[in-house]
């Protein structure tokens, strides 16, 4: 079965807009997802990135306009200056990473945690937001959120850090097909090129 490595960060507003899409593409063409929640900040002290506070404002300003106009072309809601902003998103990361341990699908859970920041103002560090974002989707909060403190959930995701920088992830969310990563919610139709033509993978010269 063909694969597709889903690096991402359950922050980033860039995730949100792609998700439910990178999802459904997977599902369509029969493409195995492989969530890998990533350190952000350990990806970007290589591809050179700097937090959105830190660039220019000339940058800050585009990026408040790329995410209403993504979001537009998607059909979601965004607030694109959320009340819980920034936030660390770690312990939600791990709560994925527990689900698929234990051989759950996280999709949903992903999406309300993505939506819970971008378009309703929810507090992600609240453990008491993601045990209810469990039990909407189905799952028991319980064993997730307590594995998600665990050692063993924090080495995974530095793991899937390193597996990212060495795909060439410059930023969340990448998506490696193939050897080939497609950085950006905007490049999920090149990749559904790239899954439906059957073309090799682009390699640098």
């Amino acid at each position: 079965m063909r694969e597709i490595d889903y690096y991402f960060y359950c922050a980033s507003p860039f995730t949100y807009l792609g998700h439910n899409r990178i999802c459904d593409l997977a599902e369509q063409h029969k493409v195995q997802l492989n969530y890998k929640p990533v350190n952000l900040a350990a990806i970007w002290d290589i591809s050179g990135a700097v937090p959105p506070g830190k660039r220019p404002p000339v940058r800050q300003r585009l990026r408040l306009i790329e995410l209403q106009r993504l979001a537009y072309w998607r059909g979601l809601p965004i607030k694109t200056i959320p009340k819980h902003w920034p936030v660390d998103p770690a312990l939600a990361d791990k709560v994925v990473i527990s689900l698929v341990t234990d051989g759950h699908d996280p999709r949903y859970f992903i999406g309300k945690v993505l939506a819970g920041v971008w378009a309703h103002d929810d507090d992600i560090t609240d453990e008491a937001v993601l045990a209810s974002y469990l039990s909407q989707v189905g799952l028991d909060p319980g064993p997730p959120l307590i594995d998600a403190k665990t050692e063993e959930m924090a080495d995974i995701r530095e793991r899937n850090t390193r597996e990212a920088v060495a795909a060439d992830a410059v930023g969340v969310p990448t998506y490696v097909y193939n050897g080939e990563p497609f950085w950006g919610q905007d490049r999920i139709e090149m990749l559904e090129q790239a899954l439906v033509s059957g073309r090799g993978p682009f390699r640098p010269d």
